[in-house]
């Protein structure tokens, strides 16, 4: 992941979106808006989301929708979901959702601080994943470049 992938906020109200980017905003990380699950999806497939923080119920596709979409697809179903609910506690949705590999399930209206703590751990943690994977791929290459004959020989 790029050092400065995006926070993508996905909800259909505009006031949550402003309350959402004002309370994230202190990280200092780059932070996106979508107005619909629709619009979210697009942005994800274009790269460079680093998290995403999603309205469950939104009209169209909700947030459960975009999750399953992302988890079928390899560069995105590692993207942590953090899915926000107006609706409290399901136990079905949170079922749904934990399913699904969603990191959280948070309850609108959120506290602030506590989001913050949240989505920078999680967004951390991704970043430091990508960068391993980066270099388990550049050490590969390095080793398949040094040592081509004897790991063909390996795989057969």
């Amino acid at each position: 992941m790029p050092p400065d992938a995006r926070i993508l906020i996905v909800d259909d109200h505009k006031d949550s979106l402003y309350a959402l980017e004002s309370a994230l905003a202190p990280l200092g990380h780059l932070l996106a808006r979508a107005t619909s699950g629709d619009e979210a999806l697009k942005q994800i497939l274009r790269g460079n989301v680093g998290l995403l923080l999603l309205d469950v119920r939104m009209p169209g596709a909700g947030g459960l929708e975009v999750v399953r979409y992302m988890r079928r697809l390899e560069q995105t179903q590692h993207i942590p979901v953090v899915l926000l609910t107006g609706f409290g506690r399901d136990p079905e949705l949170s079922a749904a959702a934990y399913a699904l590999g969603v990191a959280d399930l948070v309850t609108k209206p959120v506290d602030p601080w506590t989001l913050r703590i949240k989505i920078s751990h999680l967004y951390e943690a991704h970043q430091h994943r990508r960068a391993l994977e980066r270099e388990i791929r550049e050490l590969r290459a390095r080793l398949h470049a040094a040592h081509p004959a004897e790991l063909e020989r390996d795989r057969t």
